[in-house]
This record gives structure tokens, C-alpha cells and sequence, in this order.
């Protein structure tokens, strides 16, 4: 047996920040808890006034109070509930008070209720609609204004009035504000709404455009080799002379499928071309324009500090195309999304692969804000390239808060040399 002790459990490790970010309360939340505290607040305070001011059973007061304190809660999920609760609290408590001959407080509503009042039209009006909290603003003070009536020879009525007329406007004013401030946050939502569908528009119109660049990209590439094919099967039977009928046949047929497969390309690119993008005339950009484009970003103001190869090796013309493009989308997102902060370029080629590394320091830029009001899709840009030609693009946030994109495109083997045929000795001298 091992005399190796168990291994000691490990220690709970710490939550992630997706788990820590979920437990957090959502505004939602936050604002029900805070309506809440609220109405708690209002309820133990409209109990005991109700009940050593007005002389209400205690009983009595706290069922018909908690009633007409739970209906702004009750207001969130089911409103028509809420305005019914609400109603016959509002109607049926002060009704003993009339039965003992009036009140020289203010009667029919406390001031207790009446905030309640508006608070519940206010959840109404922000949480559903102001319809409905125009009817139970309607109802409640309908209701009250009924009972004052019923009972106006039993109670002070020009006392009633006032205090009725104090509570509409209080609570009219109340609902005009829970209506307007209802009204900005769903402007404010469709506002919203409208931004991420822009930038969701944007977004697929710059994946779009990129892959049709990619497109159109790889069409010069591809072109350029099927047209030497093209032309050197034309060709076969004057360069090489004595060929059979069969092999000039087949020459023939591989120069048909050649130019059939151009033709076809061509026709592809016109489709991914747009009005404003012309065919491009000048020669594809690679490995050898780095070093202008890294000054072309310092003249920009940017720190770059690069590190390329003095001459670039041969590589294929994908691999030269996607390098190129890889490194300008890099530098460009560095200083887009870090403007202040210095960039390492290192740009690597040897026999099996061409390598970039472009990493950004944290950005100095005083205004964070500024350094990522736009933010690209140039990532999907740079590995659909890398994967053209079965490469790699890996970027990442550095623990200091920097950036680093990481490239690896291989490179092929050259094809091993095809030795040339003898020619057949000649038998005479040519006249």
C-alpha cells in the first residue's frame, strides 16, 4: 500500500463573474423592493392615525388598511385586482367615522391614503397604461365623493369637499406626472430598441462588405492561376512539339474549362460588386507593404513600435493577401478601441508559417467613452481570411487591461520540381 496521504480537498473557488453578474437584482427588482419599503412605510403609519386620530377599530383599520396599502403592489402584476381592492378600501374605511358623527380631521381621505393613492396611480400609469390609472384615480374619487353625498347629513360636508378637492388635485397632479414620466421611458425603450437594431444592421452590413472584399480578393487570386492554365494549355501544342491528338485534345478541353471557370468568376464578382465599388486596378496589397502601413498609423499619432522581417520570403498569394489585411484590421482596432496607448507589432515568416502578433497597452485616453463608441466586426473579417487559408486568429483581453491578436497563417510546401523532358536528338541539320 502507498504510504501517499489523500489528497486534501480543494478549496471552494471563488464564483465567476457570469455566476456574480446573475445574482445581482435587475432594475425590475430593485424598484418593487423599493415599492415595497414604500408602502410598508405608508401602512404603519396610516394604522395608528387612522385609529387614535379617527377613532377606528383597530381590527377593522388594519384589514381595510392593508387592502388599500396593497394594492400598489398588487397594481404590478394584476391591475384590474388592484383598482378593485383599492375602491372599496377607499369607500368602506371611512365609513365608521361617519357613523360616529363626523370628524374635525380630514375626511373621507387621511393623508396616509391619499399618498397611497398616488402612489398606485403612478404604478399604473408607468408600469401598464394611463387608461388605467385614469380609472382607478376615477373611481377612487368618485367613490369617496359617493359617500360624502350618502352621508351628508351625518358629516361636515363643506369639510368633505375640501378635503376631496385637496385630494384630486394632489393626485391629478400626481397622475399628470406618473404619465409623463411613463411616456420618457417608453420613448427611452424605443429609442433603445432602435439602436441595437441599428447596430445589429450595422453590424451584418460590415460582415457583409468584408466577405465580399474577401471574395473579390481571392477572385484575383484564383484568376491570375487559372488563367495560366488557361494559357499554357492553350499553348501546349505549339510549345511542345510532336504531342499526340489525344494529349492536344485534352489540352484543349482544360483550356475550355479554364476560361469557362473565369467566366464564371467574372460573373460571380459582378454580382458581390456594388456601384461604388469598382474594380480595383492597382496590385494587391502584402507582406512588403506592412512597413508603409505601420508608418502610415504613426503618422495617425499613434505609438507603433514593429518588428517584420527586413525581406519578406515568397508565400502564396492568399497567404501574402490575408497577412496584409490581418495586420491593417489589427492596428486599426488598436488604435480605434485604445487610442493613446502604444502598439507591438512582430510579424514573423519562416518556412512553415506566417505569424503576427499585435498587442495594444491599456488606453490612456481620458474619456473611456471615447475609445469604444464604435465598436467593429473586424474579427470576423480576420478569421474568415485566416481560415481561407487554414490559419488561425486568436485574440484576447490581457490581464492589464490590454489587447493582444494573435495570427498563424501556413504556409504550403513549394511543389517539387518537375524535371524536364529530353528532347528527342535531332537527325539532320535544320534548313
Amino acid at each position: 500500500m502507498s504510504d501517499t496521504p489523500p489528497p486534501a480537498p480543494a478549496p471552494p473557488t471563488e464564483p465567476t463573474a457570469p455566476a456574480a453578474r446573475r445574482r445581482r437584482p435587475t432594475p425590475r427588482t430593485i424598484a418593487f423592493g423599493v415599492l415595497a419599503v414604500a408602502v410598508g412605510a405608508l401602512f404603519s403609519v396610516l394604522v395608528p392615525v387612522v385609529i387614535s386620530l379617527y377613532g377606528q377599530p383597530a381590527a377593522f383599520t388594519f384589514l381595510f388598511g392593508a387592502l388599500l396599502c396593497a394594492a400598489p403592489l398588487v397594481a404590478v402584476r394584476w391591475p384590474r385586482w388592484s383598482i378593485a381592492m383599492f375602491a372599496v378600501a377607499a369607500v368602506v374605511l371611512p365609513l365608521p367615522i361617519a357613523d360616529n358623527g363626523g370628524t374635525p380631521w380630514p375626511w373621507p381621505w387621511s393623508v396616509p391614503a391619499m399618498l397611497v393613492l398616488v402612489v398606485l396611480v403612478g404604478v399604473l400609469a408607468i408600469v401598464h397604461s394611463w387608461r388605467l390609472a385614469l380609472v382607478a384615480w376615477l373611481v377612487s374619487i368618485g367613490g369617496t365623493l359617493a359617500v360624502v353625498i350618502a352621508l351628508s347629513e351625518v358629516v361636515p360636508v363643506v369639510a368633505a369637499i375640501v378635503n376631496l378637492v385637496i385630494v384630486t388635485s394632489v393626485s391629478g397632479a400626481g397622475l399628470l406626472v406618473a404619465v409623463l414620466v411613463a411616456s420618457r421611458l417608453r420613448v427611452g425603450a424605443e429609442l433603445s430598441r432602435e439602436r441595437e437594431l441599428t447596430a445589429l444592421e450595422q453590424s451584418r452590413r460590415l460582415v457583409v462588405e468584408e466577405r465580399a472584399r474577401i471574395a473579390r480578393e481571392l477572385h484575383d487570386v484564383v484568376a491570375h492561376g487559372m488563367s495560366l492554365i488557361q494559357v499554357q494549355a492553350s499553348t501546349a501544342r505549339y510549345r511542345v512539339p510532336g504531342l499526340p491528338d489525344d494529349a492536344v485534345r485534352e489540352f484543349d478541353e482544360i483550356a475550355q474549362t479554364a476560361r469557362t471557370g473565369l467566366a464564371e468568376m467574372r460573373r460571380l464578382l459582378g454580382v458581390l460588386r456594388t456601384e461604388d465599388h469598382a474594380a480595383d486596378l492597382a496590385p494587391q496589397q502584402g507582406l512588403r507593404d506592412i512597413p508603409a502601413l505601420v508608418e502610415t498609423v504613426r503618422r495617425a499619432g499613434a505609438e507603433v513600435v514593429a518588428t517584420y522581417p527586413a525581406t519578406s520570403r515568397a508565400v502564396p498569394d492568399a497567404v501574402d493577401i490575408a497577412a496584409f489585411r490581418i495586420t491593417q484590421e489589427a492596428l486599426s482596432n488598436a488604435v480605434r478601441h485604445a487610442p493613446g496607448a502604444p502598439v507591438t507589432l512582430t510579424v514573423d515568416t519562416d518556412a512553415d508559417a506566417v505569424r503576427i502578433l499585435v498587442r495594444n497597452a491599456p488606453s490612456t485616453d481620458a474619456d473611456p467613452a471615447a475609445a469604444s463608441a464604435a465598436r467593429g466586426h473586424g474579427l470576423v473579417g480576420m478569421r474568415e481570411r485566416a481560415a481561407l487559408v487554414e490559419g488561425s486568429v486568436d485574440a484576447a483581453a490581457d490581464p492589464d487591461g490590454g489587447w493582444t491578436v494573435r495570427a498563424v497563417l501556413p504556409v504550403p510546401p513549394p511543389p517539387p520540381a518537375v524535371p524536364e523532358a529530353p528532347h528527342p536528338p535531332t537527325t539532320g541539320e535544320h534548313q
